[in-house]
This record gives structure tokens, C-alpha cells and sequence, in this order.
């Protein structure tokens, strides 16, 4: 047995294997924090599901919120002795006829990766030119150490990036780093080093303990025996972390989203696990025979098919499942920008952003391959396709019925895969969960509340509240009318001229209460690409060579 976890550990760790990425220059974008920033005249979104109002007036000190004025009336001209004054080293932003909202949480923001070419200053600044201000690193596959050394420049604004939050791959190795904090009623610490894999319940035990020591915020799972992740779920909680989980097909079948929550899991990633919960005539997937897990379009062909095999929406099952997680404040983070290829590859392969901001290394790792996580596109057809299909509208029924009865839907990317890109994807998810049935108001607060709660931050970020840090997006458009305006490349829309514009686009990204021109961001970002692709253009598979 020891052997055979062995084994499938090394294949789980495969793709996310630690490989660190070009770390982040010194800051110099972005202006402050000042003594007072003041932004004028914007109506607000905020993130608690209140319908828009404005104008308001929202007064930054340094870093916190510290008022939010309206200070008139919509189309009637503003009393200036309504306003707040601006006072000392401050600045002041025109917003009028512009909106503000929260600053956007993504809950699966993977740092780039050696293998994509992607360095940090890349990811991060398209992270913060799309109003992403925190993210939660699920996995730390730049090493914890690393990850950790990022969160703390950026909280002190030395870099250019969201805010970070680290969520350390269960099982990965814990080298002799520095011990941030010790356990409860723990004498000091000052030396450990752990080394995967985890066979046992005393060395889950032992290795949450030495994660929580080292600093780290949380820990991501993907699955291992029952004896393992329960003690490991069980510890981790115990020790007031949270936790996240993609429930790979090499443990689901003994362990499943159920079993996760149930022993302190508190987020699920993607929809692994969820249908195999759901499972009333079977226990295990219904595989070809000849299926194999290495093999990637093996992988994700069946994944579209997993769906239809789980319990029919409103059933005994389905209800009984829905509300077992209910019941335990679980949270559902589903990431359906990620998997989009599958149902429509040849949109995701076209999308308006690739040529300016996709870097010809991420391109080239998005590419037809036998080896690349993702790369499953050694013969994807329409029946694929379809299923694919067939499994969103089952997928997208259970996520917007949870968040219906009252559970907790979040908002994240997994960008670097799978044709999705940093910032852009995320945008992408939030036109998912619209397409989904939610209403626009229930779409940002996904983005932002439900995230900052998912977190444990609500009392931090999350909304437009006095004594919350300062982290707001600035947009020239509204976002409920066209989720698009939100994308770097904007919306397409035609002038009573009969002129093609495009319009949108994040204006100002604030994070910390540092003002981030967003759209200087995606300049910064097209230059590097630009640079990086030295003249050449990014070409589909199969070109020139393939024949007429």
C-alpha cells in the first residue's frame, strides 16, 4: 500500500511540481499610498448584492476606506459644500459618470510557471490591470518560501502585485525555511524539515503542523486515502487554516467532495468529487476499459462525460447532497473559465487577447502535446465538444441552485492552462456565472464578498466599507449592462456615427491604496510580449503545414 500512495503522489505532484519563476522587480507603477485620495462623483457597486447608487464621494486614507459620501443626486449638478475636502499630501480622482467596485478576489491564481515561460511581473500585472487585488495562490508551486517572501513585499507595496494569499500543496516538500509562528502552547521551533510523500496519518499530522509553522495561509489538496486526508482536514482546521481540494480521479473514488467537508474541508476547486457524491446507481466513474490517466485526452474526454452519470438535478440525491454542504458553510469555487476549450476550442484558441498579451512560451505550452498539463488536444471533436456541453448545463444547475438556497459561490480563474489567461480568464468567469443564472449584483459579489468570506477577510476587503482596506476598481463603463467592458481589450460598440469603437477596460486598479493606471499595466504587459516574440506572430496548430 505504502508503494501504490507513493506512486499515485508522484503522479498527482507531476504537474504542479515546484519550479520557481522569475521573481517581481521593485514597484514603479502605481502612485502612493497618499495621505488622502478622494474619488469623485462615481457610482458605486458594491459587493453585498445593493443595487448601484451615486454620485458618492469615497475618501482614502493611506491604505483604509475611511468614508463613503453621496454627495447629490443623478443628471443634477453636485453642492460642493456637500463634499469632502481634500487635506494634506492628497490626490483626487474624477469618476464621474464612472464605477466603482470592490477590488476582485481570485480564489485559484497560480504565479505563472517555469514550464508556460510566465514570469511574476507578467501575471501580475495583468492580474491588477482586470481589478484583481487578492489572490489565492492554490498550491504554491513557486515553493512556499518564495510565495511567502511575495505576500510580504506586496502587503509593504515593494511590487507591483495583488494582495497574496499562500495555500501550500499537501505533501510537497518543507525544507529548512524560517518558522513564522508555532503551534499553540508550542516552545520555539527553529528547525524542520519534511519530505513528501504522505502515507500515514502521524505524517499528515506532522505535516500540517510544519505548514502552519512555516507561515502558510491554507493548504490545497488533491486527494489521498481516507485514513490521510481526514487526519490532515482534521488538523488543519484544528489549527484555524482553511483549505481547498481538486479531488483527482486517482482518490475520488474512496474520498470524495462529501468526505472533504464533512472532516473541515472548506472550499472545492473545480467540480471533481462533487458528481461522484452524487452517484446513486454506481461508485465508480463508468471508464472505457482501456482508459488511462497519463494520457490527457483520456483525462478530460471522460471528465465530460462524469456529469450525466451523477444523481438528476432536484432528486432525493442531488437535494440530499446540496443541502449536507449548505448545512456545513462549504464553498464552491468552480473555476468554468478553465475548462471552456473543451466545450469550444476554437474560441478559446482565437480570443482577442492572444496576439498582444498571450507570451509565444505560454502559447507554446497551450499546444498539442503528450506531456503538457492541459495539452489534451490529440484528436478533440465535436462529440467531445458536445459532451462537454451537456456537462456544463448539469454542472452550471447545481452551482447557481447552491447559491440560491444561501451557499457560498466564489470567483476563480486557474489561469496558464487551457488557453486562459492571467486576468482575462477571470473576466471570463464572471460572464460564466452570469450564463449560469446569476444576476449581475449576485456575479460581483461572487468576485468579491463571497471571495474576501471564502478567505476569512471580510472584515478586511470585500466591500466599500469604512475601515476596509482601500482596494477598489475604477471602470468607465458599467459592468451590469456588459460584463465585457471589464476585459483589457474592452467591448466592441457601435457609435450613432456608425464608427466601431471599443470601450471599457479597467481605468484604475486600487490595491492598498496604491492607484494603479490599468491600462498602463496592459501597455507594460504588450511590451514584453512585443519583446518576447521578436517580430514573430503566434500561429495555430497545424500552420503552414497543413494542406488544403
Amino acid at each position: 500500500m505504502k508503494k501504490f500512495l507513493t506512486a499515485v503522489f508522484a503522479i498527482l505532484v507531476f504537474h504542479f511540481s515546484i519550479s520557481q519563476i522569475t521573481p517581481a522587480p521593485s514597484r514603479t507603477s502605481g502612485e502612493g499610498p497618499y495621505d488622502m485620495t478622494i474619488i469623485r462623483g462615481a457610482t458605486l457597486i458594491n459587493g453585498n448584492g445593493a443595487p448601484p447608487i451615486g454620485p458618492v464621494d469615497i475618501v482614502i486614507e493611506k491604505n483604509k476606506i475611511t468614508k463613503v459620501q453621496v454627495v447629490g443626486y443623478p443628471g443634477v449638478e453636485i453642492n460642493p459644500d456637500r463634499r469632502p475636502k481634500l487635506e494634506g499630501n492628497g490626490t483626487e480622482i474624477n469618476a464621474e459618470g464612472m464605477y466603482v467596485l470592490p477590488g476582485f478576489v481570485d480564489m485559484h491564481g497560480h504565479i505563472g510557471g517555469r514550464s508556460q515561460g510566465t514570469p511574476a511581473e507578467y501575471v501580475f500585472k495583468l492580474w491588477l490591470a482586470h481589478g484583481i487585488t487578492t489572490i489565492r495562490d492554490p498550491s504554491a508551486g513557486n515553493g512556499l518560501d518564495w510565495v511567502l517572501r511575495h505576500k510580504n513585499r506586496s502587503i509593504n507595496n515593494e511590487i507591483t502585485a495583488p494582495r497574496i494569499l499562500a495555500y501550500t500543496s499537501f505533501g510537497q516538500n518543507l525544507e529548512e525555511v524560517k518558522i513564522v509562528r508555532n503551534l499553540p502552547g508550542e516552545r520555539s521551533v527553529t528547525s524542520e524539515v519534511l519530505k513528501g510523500p504522505i502515507t500515514n496519518a502521524t505524517e499528515a499530522i506532522s505535516w500540517v503542523r510544519a505548514n502552519y509553522r512555516r507561515g502558510a495561509d491554507g493548504i490545497k489538496f488533491f486527494g489521498a486515502s481516507p485514513e490521510v486526508m481526514e487526519a490532515a482536514l482534521k488538523e488543519n482546521k484544528r489549527l484555524g487554516l482553511r483549505s481547498a481540494c481538486h479531488h483527482a480521479q486517482l482518490n475520488v473514488g474512496w474520498w470524495n467532495v462529501l468526505n472533504s467537508a464533512e472532516a473541515g474541508l472548506t472550499s472545492m476547486e473545480h467540480w471533481y468529487g462533487l458528481p461522484e457524491a452524487l452517484f446513486d446507481d454506481r461508485v465508480v466513474q463508468d471508464y472505457p476499459v482501456d482508459y488511462n490517466y497519463q494520457n490527457e485526452q483520456d483525462r478530460f474526454g471522460e471528465a465530460g462525460r462524469l456529469w450525466k452519470q451523477a444523481a438528476k438535478p432536484y432528486s432525493e440525491k442531488w437535494n440530499e447532497v446540496m443541502n449536507r454542504l449548505l448545512e456545513l458553510d462549504f464553498t464552491l469555487d468552480p473555476t468554468f473559465n478553465i475548462y471552456e476549450a473543451s466545450r469550444d476550442l476554437m474560441r478559446s484558441r482565437n480570443a482577442d487577447w492572444h496576439n498582444d498579451y498571450t507570451l509565444p512560451s505560454l502559447w507554446k505550452f497551450y499546444q498539442p502535446s503528450k506531456v503538457s498539463h492541459g495539452s489534451y488536444w490529440h484528436f478533440w471533436g465535436t462529440e467531445e465538444e458536445v459532451a462537454w456541453k451537456e456537462n456544463y448545463d448539469l454542472w452550471m444547475t447545481f452551482v447557481n441552485e447552491y447559491k440560491n438556497r444561501g451557499g457560498r459561490v466564489t470567483t476563480g480563474s486557474d489561469s496558464g492552462f487551457i488557453f486562459q489567461l492571467y486576468g482575462f480568464a477571470y473576466i471570463r468567469e464572471l460572464e460564466l456565472l452570469r450564463e449560469s443564472g446569476f444576476h449581475p449584483l449576485e456575479v460581483i459579489r461572487s468576485a468579491t464578498l463571497m471571495g474576501a468570506q471564502a478567505l476569512g477577510m471580510e472584515k478586511e476587503i470585500g466591500t466599500v466599507e469604512v475601515g476596509k482596506m482601500a482596494d477598489l476598481v475604477v471602470v468607465e463603463e458599467n459592468p451590469l449592462a456588459n460584463l465585457k467592458v471589464l476585459y483589457g481589450t474592452g467591448a466592441i460598440k457601435l457609435t450613432e456615427d456608425n464608427e466601431v469603437t471599443r470601450v471599457g477596460g479597467v481605468r484604475y486598479t486600487i490595491k492598498d491604496g496604491v492607484i494603479y493606471d490599468a491600462k498602463e499595466l496592459l501597455k507594460e504587459v504588450r511590451e514584453m510580449v512585443k519583446e518576447a516574440k521578436n517580430g514573430e506572430e503566434l500561429k495555430q496548430p497545424g500552420y503552414p503545414n497543413w494542406k488544403e
